[in-house]
């Protein structure tokens, strides 16, 4: 016989479970990008949308190189490719929204700030989707999130040639989000 209570509580439990998670690991990917801002500045406003893109496709590819043969030249762990995958995207947010506002900025506290908003968006909609999908990611490969990054990706790349037009789908900044959640899930699971 199956018990709804139990159920309920059980999922509820895992979904604070996972919120907590997720806040962890992006925490630890906000404090690596506000360091590489005292190390570098605010360089990455000079990238292009398009540019970020390929970032996060570079690493995203790196990823499966290693998943599929095993070999890593590098000595970097996955682990730091898939928190590189969540800043990139993040700052491709940023970016994307600076140019839709048409406003600039290099102030820290002004993209620290940023940061946290797209980061609180990009949770909560997890929250959102994961309630519908009851905690399933759970269960899913780490290959699995890298390949669904690169689908995300070639999307975004589509959207960029059409001049960010899409007729039916969600725009880029929605595949962003999406990309980031898959991260943050990979990390959870490593």
């Amino acid at each position: 016989m199956f018990d709804k209570t139990k159920n309920r509580f059980h999922l509820c439990f895992t979904m604070q479970n996972t919120k907590s998670q997720y806040n962890e690991v992006i925490n630890l990917c906000r404090t690596i990008f506000l360091k590489k801002n005292e190390d570098y500045g605010t360089s990455w406003r000079l990238f292009r949308p398009s540019s970020l893109t390929d970032q996060i496709y570079i690493k995203a590819q790196r990823i499966k190189n290693i998943e599929q043969s095993g070999n890593n030249a590098v000595g970097d762990d996955i682990k730091s490719e898939f928190m590189g995958i969540v800043n990139y995207s993040i700052i491709a947010l940023i970016q994307l929204e600076m140019i839709a506002n048409k406003s600039e900025s290099d102030d820290i506290e002004t993209i620290a700030n940023a940061y946290d908003n797209w980061a609180t968006k990009t949770r909560d909609l997890m929250l959102l989707k994961n309630s519908d999908y009851s905690e399933v990611w759970r269960e899913m490969r780490i290959s699995s999130f890298t390949d669904l990054i690169l689908v995300k990706i070639a999307r975004i790349k589509q959207i960029e040639d059409n001049l960010g037009k899409v007729s039916v789908s969600e725009g880029a900044d929605a595949n962003y989000q999406d990309i980031i959640n898959y991260a943050i899930f990979a990390l959870i699971r490593l």
